[in-house]
């Protein structure tokens, strides 16, 4: 039920194309939130259907002209009922997790090189959230509450990217070099 609103909190940061849309979804939600272009168009069609957006009028109809989407007073309001309801946190579902299971099982050829590469992945991922931070989110820019929570979902990334990288160093240095 989250990528609804992961596009409606998209929309009411800025009316956007669903081209633009997925744009910003590969620079920013899609860090914590991931879904394909297609899974966005159809749910801009759900939404609009729903009546919580609509497709702005163009100055100049065309066809094929990219429709712009914006929020409406029921799509803001379904967006702030799911901010304020509760849920309980999710399992954690790590793929990696679930391998390093199976090659107790079965044996664990190429795990170590395969740890290794996700620790560098992690280590990347951790440099670009610390480059965002340090350009979007100096600490003289947080001063209003959107501001803070915005960084707040940034710092969220940032450990857990330092969590997956000490564990993942952790897990090389005790499995040795067998």
């Amino acid at each position: 039920m989250s990528l609804p609103h992961a596009i409606l909190t998209a929309l009411l940061e800025k009316p956007s194309s669903g081209l633009e849309l997925t744009r910003r979804f590969d620079k920013s939600i899609g860090y914590f939130w991931s879904a394909t272009h297609q899974q966005i168009y159809r749910e801009l069609g759900r939404l609009e259907q729903a009546g919580h957006i609509r497709a702005l009028p163009a100055p100049v109809p065309a066809r094929g002209q990219r429709k712009e989407y914006e929020v409406l007073p029921a799509g803001r309001a379904e967006l702030g009922m799911w901010v304020a309801r509760q849920e309980d946190p999710k399992p954690l579902r790590a793929a990696l997790l679930l391998r390093m299971r199976a090659a107790a099982v079965v044996g664990a050829t190429g795990l170590r090189a395969e740890l290794s590469r996700h620790l560098d992945l992690h280590r990347k991922q951790l440099a670009e959230y610390l480059e965002i931070e340090a350009r979007d989110f100096p600490p003289e820019r947080r001063h209003t509450e959107p501001d803070r929570l915005r960084h707040l979902v940034l710092r969220g990334g940032i450990d857990m990217e330092r969590f997956w990288v000490e564990w993942l160093t952790n897990a090389l240095a005790e499995l040795g070099t067998e």
